[in-house]
């Protein structure tokens, strides 16, 4: 192995959470670096370093400790940080995704330790150009950014929003094997409308109210001109926006900088992956699905199963006619006001629902269950218990195995837990949730819950956009992830596990770049370049050997 070139030396390396080995600096690069004294004397291989900081891990007590561990090791060491979290990936994932993820973003100032990342405050807009030309890195695959403003299911958290653009570049590096120097998180501190968090004398971000209109969108296009300017070529992944924002901010920069929003895109990938395992062999087109949430992931989600559905030969608006989507108005119709225009395109038409036996012109969720009859149910609308036992058992009365998938995280937000999901379809319902919980013992029998995770799709979409630098990110690139991932999955399990999803982001990666080829984003290329080029973007967490570089 050719050695990595460095011009640091003593302390100054043993702080460089890169090239930082700890103990396991060799005998010659103590010499060399001038590391003699400031380490024990013991030199540890990688692998003996994974056992001791897994006995530490196990030591800590509860989700926010084992939390900061995890994330105290990233700041000191990131190679021992991800060979750590990649060998005992199960366990680990949860405490630096969701659902730890959602405690932390809501402690974030008081919980702050080390400097990640970039916060582009509004104060500070005449200088996002000269912030982003300063950074250290001459190079940038990827960025995940966020505003802060709708945090998973919790709302407006400010910049505690941070830690989900930390994580995610983690999940990046973790699956799709993208190196942690090329990526980069970005909060852009606007301000937050959290009156918690303004009247917390602590609170780090901008004590200000959101600012909105053009003030915000002229803020993004000073972000976007900039980041643009520096790195022409770089993946930008948007992040929990507010349903008023992320679509239009979607749509207008798709085609400025190849980028795409996690929470519209990525969710409905993994979620049409799961429904393809969960039909087993059926179409989609013969479903009847309700959607209980219309904001952006639930409109996203219905959009990507409508040209999923389009690709199976049929036609646009019959594949609209399998949805029902009901909001706080209740099912969404044709006289209802205040629709913005993608609710529009799955309005049911008024006059149609005429028949339906109903009490009131307000249209429940039990009402839109009783009058339809649906297979597929899918909740998206951050409100705990909207699932009730009323609504689970109607539905089971018609279907002999509901599909019901209450997507809303972090777990306190969910319609319903698998637990009573199960129970009272008496072990009947396929069911698929936001975050993770806990296996379900019912009627002699353990049901293993599946995670609608986006990390099944988005680090591998990255990957392949990254490595064949392709240009813009399509809906067909995610309508491929979800067929290559529910190939993968073995029912009752609706998704492989996360042991093999590195292989599976490769996969992913692949399709992505053909797909790129068959609509003329790229040239046209072999397979085997294809992988060439994927597996010459993988970096793995392993310790290179160093030779001192003289400036």
């Amino acid at each position: 192995m050719k050695a990595i070139e460095i011009s640091l030396q003593s302390e100054k390396l043993l702080n460089h959470p890169i090239y930082n080995k700890g103990t396991a600096f060799t005998i010659e690069e103590r010499d060399l670096f001038n590391l003699h004294g400031l380490l024990p004397f013991h030199v540890s291989t990688l692998e003996e370093q994974v056992i001791r900081r897994y006995q530490n891990f196990l030591a800590q007590r509860d989700q926010l400790s084992k939390y900061t561990f995890l994330s105290s090791l990233q700041d000191r060491n990131e190679v021992l940080f991800y060979r750590l979290v990649l060998d005992h990936i199960c366990e680990m994932l949860p405490f630096i995704y969701t659902p730890t993820i959602g405690k932390v973003s809501l402690q974030f100032s008081s919980l702050y330790q080390q400097h990640r990342g970039v916060y582009l405050s509004y104060p500070l807009q005449d200088k996002i150009e000269e912030i982003i030309a300063n950074l250290p890195q001459k190079e940038l695959d990827v960025v995940v950014v966020t505003d802060g403003e709708r945090i998973l299911g919790l709302g407006d958290l400010g910049v505690g929003g941070m830690v989900i653009p930390q994580g995610k570049l983690s999940l990046y590096t973790l699956f799709g094997g993208i190196h942690p120097l090329r990526t980069l998180p970005i909060l852009l501190d606007v301000g937050t409308n959290n009156q918690i968090l303004l009247n917390d004398p602590f609170y780090l971000g901008w004590h200000h109210p959101r600012i909105s209109d053009n003030l915000y969108y002229d803020f993004i296009d000073r972000f976007i001109t900039a980041l643009k300017k520096r790195f022409p070529k770089v993946l930008l992944q948007w992040e929990d926006f507010s349903k008023t924002h992320a679509k239009p901010l979607l749509e207008k920069y798709q085609n400025v900088i190849c980028s795409f929003n996690d929470d519209i895109q990525g969710t409905a990938a993994v979620t049409l992956s799961a429904l393809l395992s969960a039909i087993r062999g059926s179409l989609l087109s013969e479903q009847k699905i309700v959607i209980f949430g219309a904001g952006s992931a639930g409109l996203g989600i219905s959009h990507l199963i409508v040209k999923a559905m389009q690709e199976e030969g049929c036609s646009e608006q019959r594949a609209k006619e399998n949805f029902y989507m009901v909001d706080k108005q209740g099912l969404i119709h044709t006289e209802l006001s205040n629709l913005d225009i993608d609710q529009k395109k799955f309005a049911r038409d008024y006059q149609s629902l005429q028949k339906w036996e109903l009490d009131s012109s307000f249209i429940s969720l039990l009402d839109v269950i009783k009058q339809i009859k649906p297979t597929i149910l899918i909740g998206v609308s951050a409100q705990e218990k909207a699932f009730t036992k009323e609504v689970v058992t109607e539905m089971g009365k018609y279907v002999r195995n509901p599909i019901i998938f209450p997507l809303s995280n972090p777990n306190s937000r969910s319609e319903a837990t698998p637990e009573q999901l199960i129970h009272w379809t008496k072990g009947r319902a396929i069911i698929a949730t936001g975050s993770p919980f806990e296996k379900v013992d019912y009627d002699n029998k353990q049901y293993i819950i599946a995670q609608c995770n986006n990390v099944y799709v988005f680090p591998g979409i990255g990957l392949g956009a990254i490595a064949a630098k392709i240009p813009k990110i399509t809906d067909e690139m995610f309508i491929q992830a979800a067929y290559v991932l529910s190939k993968h999955s073995r029912f009752p399990d609706l998704f492989p596990s996360l042991k093999n999803l590195r292989d599976l982001s490769r996969e992913i990666a692949i399709a992505v770049i053909t797909t790129a080829e068959n609509q003329e984003l790229i040239p046209p290329m072999t397979s085997e370049t294809r992988e060439k080029l994927v597996d010459q973007t993988i970096w793995f967490p392993s310790y290179p050997n160093y030779s001192f570089k003289r400036e």
